[in-house]
């Protein structure tokens, strides 16, 4: 009779250890990273523009799909990225909260993953730097960056110290 008690003990603990686990996941969230820390986790570096949202079904998971024209290749190989439609694309769990803000003609720059996950954005999303008006937004506050020149120096920079 005891022994039946513990286990049904040790299971009710384990279901709510799980239950909490599946409910945190969708919260997490990745650490702030720097810019260089982005570039030396990034294996494809651009600056392009967005092309329309596309769903895209592959098995059981479905994947916004951004085509990209890449203007720039600061490093690696685009040709390495997922495809959509011949271009290169940017591929994002469909349904995934807290993505960036993407749209159609927007020009970014974009430090990227090469294979398919959740988000292809180096640091969960923090790796995309949309050019607004003929600026970024990238730096930190002691060293702001709004020059889309100088945040591509400041790639450079930082692949050459990689």
């Amino acid at each position: 009779m005891r022994r039946t008690v513990l286990i049904k003990t040790v299971l009710i603990k384990r279901v709510l250890l799980a239950a909490f686990l599946a409910a945190t996941a969708g919260a997490t969230t990745a650490p702030p990273l720097t810019l260089a820390q982005q570039v030396k986790k990034a294996e494809v570096i651009v600056r392009g523009t967005l092309g329309p949202a596309v769903s895209v079904k592959e098995g059981e998971v479905t994947y916004l799909a951004y085509p990209l024209t890449v203007a720039e290749t600061i490093t690696g190989d685009a040709a390495r990225l997922p495809q959509q439609g011949g271009k290169p694309a940017l591929f994002f769990l469909q349904g995934l909260s807290d993505l960036p803000e993407l749209k159609s003609g927007q020009e970014v720059f974009a430090l990227l993953y090469v294979r398919k996950q959740d988000s292809p954005l180096v640091g969960f999303n923090q790796g995309l730097y949309p050019v607004t008006d003929g600026k970024v937004s990238a730096g930190d506050a002691k060293t702001p960056l709004t020059d889309p020149a100088k945040l591509r120096d400041a790639i450079r920079a930082a692949l050459e110290a990689k």
